[in-house]
C-alpha cells in the first residue's frame, strides 16, 4: 500500500501524525506538504498531490488544511478525484464503501471527537462494496466539466 500525503501551514500537526501513524502500519508515503507553519495556499498542495496520485502506484491520498475544507474542495475541482471529508469513524468507513474516495482530508484546526488517526484507519481498512454505487460513482464522475 503506498500513500501521498500534502498539507498546507494549518495542517503541519496532524501531517507528522498522519505520516507516522501511516508508516507505522507499513504504509510507503510520498510527502509533499509544507513543514512550516508560514502561510502557503492549500490549492497547490491539492494540486501536487493529486498530480502525484496520477502518476500511479498509489492507493489513496491524504490532504490537510486548516479545516480540511479548502484543499478537498480543490481536489476536488480535478478530474478522477473523490475526496472525503469525514467527520467520524463511520463516515470515512463509509465513503470508500459507498463512494470509493481516493483522497481523505482533515483539519489541523479542528477538533476531531474520535482520533484522526482511528478515522483514518476506518477508512483504510473499509473495502469499496461496488454493484449499485458503482452506477451512483459513474454518474457523480459524469459531473465533471458540467
Amino acid at each position: 500500500m503506498k500513500a501521498v500525503i500534502a498539507n498546507d501551514h494549518g495542517g503541519v500537526e496532524i501531517a507528522k501524525m498522519v505520516l507516522a501513524h501511516l508508516q507505522a502500519r507499513g504504509i510507503e508515503t510520498v510527502y509533499l506538504g509544507t513543514d512550516s507553519t508560514e502561510s502557503v495556499d492549500y490549492p497547490d498542495y491539492a494540486e501536487k498531490a493529486v498530480l502525484e496520485f496520477r502518476k500511479g502506484g498509489y492507493s489513496f491520498g491524504v490532504l490537510i488544511c486548516g479545516t480540511g475544507i479548502g484543499i478537498s474542495v480543490s481536489a476536488n475541482k480535478m478530474k478522477g478525484v473523490r475526496c472525503a471529508l469525514p467527520q467520524n469513524k463511520y463516515a470515512a468507513e463509509m465513503t470508500k464503501r459507498h463512494n470509493n474516495a481516493n483522497f481523505i482530508a482533515f483539519g489541523g484546526r479542528i477538533e476531531y471527537s474520535e482520533p484522526v488517526t482511528e478515522i483514518l484507519d476506518a477508512f483504510i481498512d473499509a473495502a469499496f462494496e461496488g454493484g449499485r454505487h458503482q452506477r451512483r460513482i459513474d454518474k457523480m464522475m459524469a459531473l465533471e466539466g458540467k
